[in-house]
């Protein structure tokens, strides 16, 4: 009887152990289920996304949630009519999310790819059902940006809260931070000194007027290759020089993001497999500075897509240890680099201490020359030096057309002239000049119209960083030649292919297809104009409601976009502005804009600043 018992309160005993056990069991998993949960939001398409309306500042608890199905532009069918739909909120971790350069995509995907030919850097986009469908969060603490022009030279550390490459590029004077925010002395990896002292010392290397790189407005479009910071290009900003710095999403992640918070003109790329989205004959002058760039590689197919983009005449300035190092490995490469350089036809303009400048010829006579049978050869006749999206680079040389070969030049006016002149490439798409004026005015009145209905919300220095989504020939761009902002001329890929015009006018741009995402990072971008922008992605076919989103991510909140268009898309614009915690500025039609087209009709929006409930929470 006695064991009876004890085996009785063994059993209690047993039982109380198991039920506790359950409970920790249950309780670790809905911790960690949770935890791995909050993870499972970097698989592409998941719809397990807090709602809006609980996380957004202000938002309304009953907002409405979209059920994950797909549906027609951003559309739900409701009783009586049509009823907006909501939008969720994308983790916290994906307040910097590029689409189409994202390492998680790649990863899931399980890409096979040529590391070593930089293709991981590449643009790879998602399928359309593996795509996020949520506004990407700005960081614990974001602020509105710093103005132009103080922005230079010092940004928020919280709107890009990262800090290594201050650590990393101390010595360098990259970048240094400071209390709450983070200052940019002018420093890179090879001017420690500042860019405005080596700017000076490229310009007199070429005996320019008073150390001016800009050579009297002859040199106006300049490629800076493995920018970093893009100091470079900021300092050129002062000699009327723009210069589209280029850099891709690598170990030193937030470069790009840094120039852009910064208003200095910049992109996401790399000279990989695929041409640059610029076209031939775009660049008056390229640099390179410690870019770590292998120019010999693959029949020196890099150099080469250079030299594509470079105009007649146009310069490389090249600050490497191979210029003036003496040991064997530099030496070898020095004389490899030399002797391809020469076979391409250039020639060293000025070479002093560790910094080379060629210079390209100005006209076809020297390909002509070369022995049959040298290499790089020169490119097909059937090889369209513009054609860009996705087209593979090609290791031969671009001779110039009949046109710059007889002038010896491109025949640009200088700048500010270049500007409102015509261009002779103009030709090559059936335009006059008058056809080419008579834009230029027509623009140049639309921006008036534009600015008096944004006047009531900006002042002189609210915009900097502006995009033009369908920039045709950049008038667009011109009309703000006054205004203390840069614009990047948006081409789409299957229309016509102007954007060689626009780098002729001086202006700069870039080549997409906007059922993709462009290769910028969020909050970047103050200012969208969208002509006709969401009637051509109907036509094609593509979410309009993805077009809403990612115009949302790349736009900076109190930002603000231009939306001229059908009635039928501006309607449907408005159902989405609570979802997307937009507001409307201001609206026209043609019959109170003269300039605009009779089935055209102008809508303006701005972006509200917003905050996660998480972030505030970080931030407190």
């Amino acid at each position: 009887m006695m064991r009876g018992r004890s085996d009785g309160a063994q059993k209690k005993r047993l039982w109380t152990f198991v039920g506790i056990g359950a409970v920790l069991v249950v309780f670790l998993y809905m911790y960690f289920g949770s935890k791995s949960g909050g993870e499972s939001a970097l698989e592409y398409g998941s719809r397990s996304l807090r709602k809006l309306g609980s996380s957004y500042l202000g938002g309304d608890d009953n907002s409405d949630l979209s059920s994950g199905q797909e549906e027609k532009f951003g559309l739900e069918d409701g009783d009586g009519g049509i009823v907006p739909k909501s939008f969720p909120v994308c983790d916290d971790r994906h307040s910097e999310l590029i689409p189409c350069l994202d390492r998680h995509l790649i990863y899931q995907m399980r890409l096979k790819l040529d590391l070593s030919l930089m293709e991981h850097y590449e643009r790879h986009c998602p399928l359309p059902e593996r795509r996020f469908n949520c506004l990407i969060p700005p960081p614990p603490g974001y602020k509105v940006p710093i103005k132009w022009p103080r922005s230079r030279d010092e940004v928020w550390k919280l709107n890009i809260p990262h800090t290594h490459l201050a650590n990393e590029k101390s010595d360098q004077n990259w970048m240094v931070v400071k209390g709450e925010k983070i200052i940019f002395p002018g420093g890179g990896t090879h001017f420690h000194y500042g860019a405005d002292k080596y700017i000076a010392l490229i310009a007199n290397m070429l005996n320019f007027t008073n150390n001016n790189l800009n050579d009297e407005g002859r040199i106006r479009t300049v490629f800076d290759v493995g920018c970093g910071v893009a100091s470079f290009g900021g300092y050129l900003l002062s000699s009327d020089i723009i210069a589209m710095s280029l850099a891709p999403n690598d170990v030193h992640q937030n470069q790009i993001q840094f120039a852009l918070e910064r208003g200095i003109p910049a992109y996401l790329g790399v000279l990989g497999t695929k041409r640059l989205p610029y076209p031939s004959r775009s660049f008056e002058f390229s640099h390179c500075s410690r870019c770590r760039i292998d120019w010999l590689q693959r029949d020196g197919i890099l150099l080469l897509e250079l030299d594509r983009v470079l105009r007649p005449g146009g310069y490389f300035a090249y600050s490497s240890p191979e210029a003036y190092a003496q040991d064997e490995e530099d030496l070898r490469i020095w004389r490899e680099m030399s002797t391809l350089v020469e076979r391409m036809c250039w020639r060293i303009a000025a070479k002093k201490n560790q910094t080379v400048i060629w210079q390209k010829p100005l006209n076809n006579d020297c390909y002509m020359e070369r022995p049959p049978g040298t290499q790089p050869p020169l490119c097909r006749s059937d090889n369209d030096p513009d054609a860009v999206w996705g087209v593979n680079m090609e290791a031969c040389i671009t001779p110039y057309s009949e046109h710059d070969h007889k002038v010896g030049g491109s025949g640009l006016a200088p700048w500010p002239a270049r500007l409102s002149s015509p261009p002779p490439r103009l030709a090559d798409f059936g335009y006059s000049n008058e056809m080419f004026e008579k834009d230029t005015e027509t623009w140049s009145q639309r921006v008036d119209h534009y600015w008096s209905l944004l006047s009531p919300k900006i002042s002189s220095d609210t915009l900097r960083n502006i995009m033009d989504m369908k920039a045709n020939l950049g008038s667009f761009a011109a009309a703000l030649k006054d205004k203390n902002v840069w614009v990047m001329n948006v081409v789409p890929k299957d229309g016509p292919n102007t954007l060689k015009i626009v780098y002729d006018r001086g202006l700069i741009g870039t080549t997409h297809d906007w059922c993709e995402a462009f290769s910028t990072y969020p909050r970047t971008y103050d200012l969208l104009h969208a002509w006709t922008v969401f009637s051509d992605a109907e036509k094609k076919g593509c979410s309009g409601e993805d077009l809403l989103l990612e115009i949302d991510r790349i736009l900076r909140p109190t930002g603000f976009v231009i939306i001229r268009d059908k009635q039928h898309v501006i309607e449907l614009v408005k159902k989405h502005l609570s979802a997307l915690h937009w507001e409307a500025v201001g609206s026209t039609d043609s019959t109170s804009d003269p300039e605009q087209d009779n089935d055209e009709v102008v809508f303006v929006v701005q972006k509200k600043l917003w905050l996660t409930s998480g972030s505030i929470r970080d931030t407190e």
